[in-house]
């Protein structure tokens, strides 16, 4: 779906056939009992404190998915409950790392910060029903109190106080009358639970900060794990799904909505709750913090580095909307944890280019040819498809001269055993042009080759009678050195070079952490100067195109000018990193 805010975002694809998975098979037996009478309402709710990442597509792909498989509505919610660390700068990225995905939401923009009232409202619904405390505890006795998996925890000195008692320190906290970590509160479930998240979990925190959106009209916050049940309650989402570590925190998630249903807050049935695998992919790394650190320590060039796993990253790079649906359709939904290699996500988005991008011919390092019987000053047209795949797509023209520009690895001098292309006394045809025989080279003082000589066979066009005169093996791509220009071409690869960066496993020994950074592949970004045919002068900022034996490249989003494109490499044209990697 193309949104009006990003006419860059990708028109939604044909739907695919619908696969089974655990989450639908919930709601197919929740649609038969007439559950919420056939309402499907999902949402996807990130935090504003930083750019989503490759993990997030999943889940965008599926809440989005889910609700328009079902004839439902995603809700576009931000959890924005922690004001340190919040800033609006992320929730516009947010938003058009969404769109740009290829999803709406229409109407159904929210904010946590919106219901903070109501919020504060069961709050002191649960202190009058008996539920709720403020602990004064401080942070190190509330953890030494808290248990372990084996132990029980053990009641905190204040959990006894009075309905009044609580009532009054709540309001005073919200007046904003003490220090931060002077009092929390907390509610009042079962500190003897084997599920510690059942411990008198924190609800209200004291935050003196101030919030993007609601200014300093709060120094009270709800926690996260408060938060998110009721924003779905108010919201009337149905099926709430998230990744597979908050499944511990589902009791609790039950028990509130559970006991605010009680008091009157929400109609019954109440959302939910159901978890699925996050995405496990080789040769990256998702965690927040180690992203900041490749951030803010310089390994990367900022959050939108084509080599970083965010999706302004990816989008930069030239990874398609579309084949983020498609790897998300791949990898499908699982309650198990597993480990994704990075080359299906790259197969995806290679499958999505092969079919939607249009040829193009570059020379990356560059060889001069010289036709030493073509006419000096001459040139003429060749013609090339656009796309082998679309003839519906038409034809290019490429101008043919007698200097050419070809690649360095397609002359040797000595060949090796099985080398078809260019050496002398060899024959070859120049793709879309005519066959030449190589008749030697030309060196500079130290011996090293500068230009290839070669003569042509002027019968030999291609698309013409005489081309089927000639048999070789050799099939070359070429720029017209006349014609040509020369362009600056970033080579991206893998950042890292381990598929678990920072992580081993040595025979039968235990795994164990080594620094991360030690697996940044040295070889993740090259820019060289490449020649490029004249038709790519006019490509436009993030138009795809394959080049023709290198890979699928993109013309950078921010860096390309007018006339004058800056490409940056998607993806190889085939895996390089098979069977065990470079």
């Amino acid at each position: 779906m193309k949104s009006e805010k990003n006419p860059a975002a990708p028109a939604a694809e044909p739907a695919a056939p619908v696969v089974s998975n655990f989450i639908r098979s919930i709601i197919d037996e929740d649609n038969r009992n007439g559950k919420w009478g056939g309402r499907v309402e999902t949402r996807f709710p990130p935090e504003p404190n930083g750019y989503l990442h490759y993990g997030h597509a999943k889940s965008i792909c599926l809440n989005f998915g889910l609700a328009e498989a079902y004839g439902g509505v995603c809700h576009m919610r931000f959890d924005d409950t922690n004001p340190e660390k919040e800033e609006q700068e992320y929730v516009d990225a947010i938003l058009e790392a969404v769109q740009w995905l290829g999803f709406e939401w229409g109407e159904h923009l929210y904010f946590a910060s919106d219901y903070f009232d109501r919020m504060h409202d069961c709050a002191l619904s649960l202190i009058k029903a008996g539920k709720a405390y403020v602990d004064s505890q401080s942070a190190e006795e509330m953890r030494a109190n808290r248990g372990t998996l084996t132990e029980a925890g053990k009641n905190s000195p204040y959990r006894e106080r009075s309905v009044e008692e609580n009532l009054d320190l709540f309001t005073r906290m919200r007046a904003g009358e003490f220090a931060e970590g002077t009092h929390i509160l907390r509610a009042k479930v079962d500190m003897a639970s084997p599920n510690i998240n059942l411990r008198d979990p924190a609800i209200y925190r004291i935050r003196h900060a101030t919030h993007h959106r609601t200014g300093d009209a709060w120094c009270i916050y709800p926690m996260y794990t408060f938060a998110h049940p009721i924003e779905d309650a108010i919201e009337n989402i149905t099926h709430s799904v998230c990744t597979l570590e908050f499944e511990d925190q589902r009791p609790f998630y039950d028990w509130l909505l559970d006991a605010l249903a009680t008091e009157g807050h929400f109609p019954r049935p109440l959302p939910q709750q159901i978890e699925f695998a996050r995405l496990n992919l080789t040769y990256v790394v998702l965690s927040k913090r180690k992203l900041i650190q490749l951030v803010n320590e310089g390994h990367v060039d900022g959050w939108d580095d084509p080599r970083l796993p965010t999706l302004v990253g990816a989008r930069r790079r030239g990874f398609t909307a579309a084949g983020f649906r498609r790897f998300a359709e791949r990898i499908g939904v699982s309650k198990a944890d597993s480990w994704i290699d990075m080359s299906v996500l790259e197969e995806c988005m290679r499958d999505d280019l092969n079919e939607a991008a249009e040829r193009r011919v570059a020379v990356l390092d560059p060889l001069k040819l010289v036709l030493t019987n073509y006419a000096e000053g001459e040139s003429e047209l060749c013609q090339a498809p656009n796309h082998p795949l679309k003839p519906e797509l038409g034809k290019r023209d490429m101008p043919f001269s007698r200097e050419l520009w070809i690649e360095r690895e397609d002359f040797m001098e000595e060949p090796v055993k099985g080398f078809h292309r260019l050496y002398p006394g060899n024959m070859v045809r120049l793709r879309y042009g005519f066959v030449v025989k190589c008749t030697g080279c030309e060196k500079d003082a130290d011996g090293n080759i500068t230009a290839v000589l070669a003569e042509y066979m002027p019968d030999s066009k291609s698309g013409t009678p005489g081309a089927d005169n000639y048999k070789v093996k050799g099939n070359l791509h070429w720029v017209s050195a006349a014609h040509g220009y020369e362009a600056e071409v970033r080579i991206y690869d893998r950042l890292f070079a381990h598929p678990h960066p920072g992580q081993r496993r040595e025979g039968d020994a235990a795994d164990f952490e080594r620094d991360f950074l030690t697996d940044i592949n040295p070889d993740s970004k090259r820019i060289i100067t490449a020649y490029l045919e004249p038709a790519l002068k006019d490509a436009r900022p993030e138009e795809h195109f394959q080049f023709e034996r290198h890979g699928y490249f993109v013309a950078d989003r921010l860096d390309s000018k007018p006339g004058a494109p800056v490409f940056n490499r998607t993806v190889t044209l085939k895996d390089s990193w098979a069977k065990g990697g470079k």
